[in-house]
């Protein structure tokens, strides 16, 4: 009975999930601060890889794809290695926090089967946690944005303020499909390796490497849906471009952020009562 009331409140208030972040929002971050924690747990460095991981990728991709293979987005006039190097590296920060989430997520409910077995607990919390969790390493990673783009790139302006608005939007995003998937991988267990493939497929979708306007045609019919490829044109015009960000491109970012949470709570929701028999 109480499980039919709860999947009927959702349907009548589609911002339940909203509602469930708010007064869940202090354990949560307990749990953001576990999950990081054991990330790091027995690591010299611990936190501080959330610093050097990401300036040895960005040294890295500069090398590579800036001199080796001689890339350039095409964008800015004199654009440089750096330049190059730099949109690319915004790029990366989006998509690894999005990855980062789509690699957790299916084992999230699977890996803690405790809390469904013994003890009444808002299953609820971990699948945000885990988002908590890669948002904590992104944040370091946006700091290293800004702090490249002030004294190598052109410059700090109040376009850096767009970094937040597409982190939001991904954060919406990236909760919906959290808790989708955390759900759908108790049933499933080939979610987990089938994610490490889409992962791959999102980083070649969403122009990484490569500016949205160099896809084909009959190719960006298809990719201008993906949220990810949308978030980081939007970043980059923002940031290191100097240019207005398509104002569409965000409206459909929150749109698509927030029917993801309302779709990804509700089906969690109804799952959830089985999780039990399954664990």
């Amino acid at each position: 009975m109480s499980s039919s009331r709860s999947n009927s409140d959702i349907s009548a208030n589609p911002f339940a999930w909203a509602h469930e972040l708010w007064t869940r929002r202090h354990l949560t971050w307990q749990f953001t601060l576990r999950n990081v924690e054991l990330r790091h747990r027995g690591s010299y460095l611990g936190l501080g890889w959330s610093v050097l991981s990401p300036l040895l990728i960005l040294a890295l991709e500069i090398l590579v794809f800036g001199y080796v293979f001689n890339g350039s987005f095409g964008v800015i006039p004199n654009e440089t290695r750096v330049d190059y190097g730099l949109g690319i590296f915004v790029g990366m920060t989006l998509y690894q926090f999005v990855a980062e989430v789509l690699s957790t997520a299916p084992g999230q409910i699977v890996f803690n089967a405790n809390f469904v077995k013994k003890v009444v607990f808002p299953l609820e919390v971990l699948p945000a946690a885990t988002v908590g969790a890669a948002f904590v390493h992104t944040s370091v990673s946006l700091g290293l944005v800004v702090i490249g783009t002030a004294f190598l790139g052109p410059g700090l302006t109040m376009g850096v303020l767009w970094l937040a608005v597409v982190m939001i939007a991904l954060l919406l995003i990236a909760l919906g499909a959290a808790w989708f998937f955390s759900a759908l991988g108790v049933f499933f267990r080939d979610i987990a390796p089938l994610m490490q493939f889409s992962i791959m497929v999102l980083m070649f979708s969403s122009a990484i490497f490569y500016p949205a306007s160099r896809l084909p045609e009959a190719g960006w019919s298809i990719l201008k849906f993906n949220p990810l490829l949308l978030a980081v044109e939007v970043a980059r015009d923002g940031v290191l471009w100097g240019r207005q960000p398509n104002l569409g491109y965000v409206a459909y970012l929150y749109g698509f952020g927030i029917v993801s949470c309302t779709c990804g709570y509700s089906a969690f929701r109804k799952m959830k009562g089985a999780f039990a028999d399954v664990l």
